[in-house]
């Protein structure tokens, strides 16, 4: 954290004397406690226990947690105040710890979870922009993945998020995750395994199909993929016209269309309904 490395940007930052380009210095925490929003096998009967990571090195125009990306939100905690979240989640009948937005803290994350390994499955939630070097250190602790592959258009990262290696990392964290072994409980809870996101964006439905594509050549059959039609106009959109409207009808349904023709075994899809900014957390930690 002397001379920070863990993400992709690799900004050299002193982290123990100023934040890096994520926005943070050591762990900030924005939010937690039972979430029923993530997909049925996550959040289950009880809600997934959620901790919201303050800042973020990837940095979407569009961010929906926006206040929260910047760093705008959110507490420092030390590691040990971490483990204490991750035991009051538990008590609270947490199915899951659920990381959000971990990778540019992971490093600190991973000693909390050597500190106190919690008794429900870990969850990793990423924007998938990760070096495989992090997720090496972390894997043994967590049980399951919940990446979201974001782009496969360099020129596309580039626009919304200033980074044009966007996929050339992604790739490789993907096919990383996707060996952990699949597991759920008899009653359908996912115990190990990889369930990856993808937001279909307006205006961009043959990146969508591409990134289908390439899921559909690297994950094992029994990986579900979760195709998110949430996107609202959020954080810096309205600086790019084409992200100033929600997704159409037609869009996501064509988006939708090809993924089955690809016959991935469980695709979790959303209603338009899910674009709403209701389920959006309030910042009040």
């Amino acid at each position: 954290m002397t001379r920070c490395t863990l993400c992709p940007v690799e900004c050299g930052a002193d982290r123990t004397l100023r934040a890096g380009r994520c926005g943070v210095k050591g762990l900030t925490v924005a939010k937690y406690g039972l979430h029923r929003f993530e997909e049925p096998p996550v959040s289950h009967r009880n809600g997934s226990g959620a901790i919201f990571f303050g800042g973020c090195h990837l940095r979407c125009c569009f961010c929906q947690n926006y206040e929260v990306s910047r760093a705008v939100r959110g507490k420092e905690i030390s590691v040990s105040e971490l483990c204490d979240v991750f035991r009051r989640l538990e008590d609270a009948g947490a199915e899951n710890i659920n990381l959000v937005t971990p990778d540019h803290v992971s490093s600190l994350i991973a000693r909390a979870l050597e500190t106190y390994k919690p008794h429900v499955p870990v969850v990793y939630n990423s924007s998938g922009y990760c070096k495989l070097s992090a997720l090496r250190e972390i894997d043994p602790m967590i049980d399951v993945y919940l990446p979201a592959v974001k782009f496969f258009s360099p020129k596309l990262s580039e626009r919304y998020t200033g980074r044009a290696d966007y996929f050339s990392y992604a790739e490789q964290a993907i096919a990383f995750m996707a060996k952990k072994p699949r597991r759920e409980s008899e009653d359908g809870k996912l115990l190990s395994g990889i369930i990856v996101r993808h937001l279909v964006l307006p205006m961009c439905g043959e990146d969508s199909r591409n990134v289908l594509s390439f899921l559909h050549e690297t994950l094992p059959d029994d990986a579900p993929v979760s195709l998110m039609r949430q996107y609202l106009p959020m954080g810096e959109a309205s600086r790019f016209p084409e992200l100033t409207r929600r997704v159409t009808d037609r869009e996501y349904a064509r988006v939708k269309d090809f993924a089955l023709s690809l016959g991935f075994r469980t695709l979790y899809v959303q209603d338009r309904e899910s674009a709403d900014a209701a389920f959006i957390p309030d910042w009040d930690f």
